[in-house]
């Protein structure tokens, strides 16, 4: 699927769920997703290029709410950028680097982010329905973003951490949403995934040893094959979740899961 057709696919299915995402982590209500804030840009990749090459550190490049939709900008190095709330509805960041950057409540639909750095990186409702995360490193990131529909696999997310703010509760459960996607062969070892949305997502020979699911909802989610020594499931909804062929399944307290009848082991 092109970038372009991704992106405006995107936008067609964002359009449909947006007052469901926006409960769920605050996102901004009354989006008109084919507005030009959300399709246009308002800089060009060389116009990028520059502002990263005269940044320093006293004076950081600063994209902070800018309009960057659909620029290719693949392979730059944002590190040390400001990129908070800008609009990336499909942007190309393939092999990007973004290490540490904080792009918390940037819209980033349909994004292709394939094989880019984004280790420490802060995505904190981040919307990233749709978007393209094949072998990104997210290492130890902020995770607390929505990947609808996502594409995630061998994507990274070693001590990431996905797990709901609770200080908020007026705005909504704001939390890592990891609904309908595919993450086959994705590492979350270690991550925090405490009361995470990870329903009918596909993560087949996923790494999760070490990590913390508890109070997740796992329903019609497919686990099949997947390591997860060591982790934790206490209160997750298992309903209907296939937990088939687990690796380190013996070193798992399943009972303490909810509705683990109506799993599939």
């Amino acid at each position: 699927m092109s970038a372009a057709r991704s992106f405006l696919r995107a936008v067609a299915v964002a359009a449909l769920l947006l007052p469901q995402a926006a409960h769920a982590q605050g996102a901004m209500g009354g989006v008109a997703l084919d507005s030009p804030a959300m399709t246009e840009a308002e800089l060009s990749r060389a116009e990028v290029e520059a502002r990263l090459a005269a940044a320093t550190p006293d004076a950081p490049a600063d994209f902070t709410r800018l309009k960057l939709n659909g620029l290719d900008l693949s392979g730059l190095d944002f590190t040390g950028a400001k990129m908070r709330a800008a609009r990336m509805n499909g942007v190309n960041l393939a092999g990007a680097v973004l290490d540490g950057v904080d792009i918390s409540q940037s819209w980033m639909l349909g994004a292709n982010l394939e094989g880019a750095s984004l280790r420490g990186a802060v995505l904190f409702q981040t919307q990233l329905g749709d978007a393209i995360l094949r072998n990104a490193d997210l290492t130890d990131a902020r995770a607390a973003a929505d990947f609808t529909d996502a594409d995630l696999r061998g994507a990274i997310f070693r001590g990431a951490d996905f797990s709901a703010d609770m200080r908020n509760q007026s705005m909504g459960l704001m939390r890592g949403v990891l609904l309908n996607v595919t993450a086959d062969g994705a590492d979350f070892g270690g991550a925090l995934l405490m009361r995470a949305d990870m329903e009918f997502g596909s993560f087949k020979g996923a790494n999760f040893a070490g990590a913390d699911l508890s109070m997740a909802t796992l329903g019609g989610a497919d686990l099949t094959g997947a390591d997860v020594t060591g982790a934790r499931f206490k209160a997750a909804d298992v309903t209907s979740t296939r937990l088939i062929d687990l690796k380190g399944g013996d070193t798992v307290d399943f009972e303490a899961a909810r509705n683990i009848r109506r799993a599939f082991r």
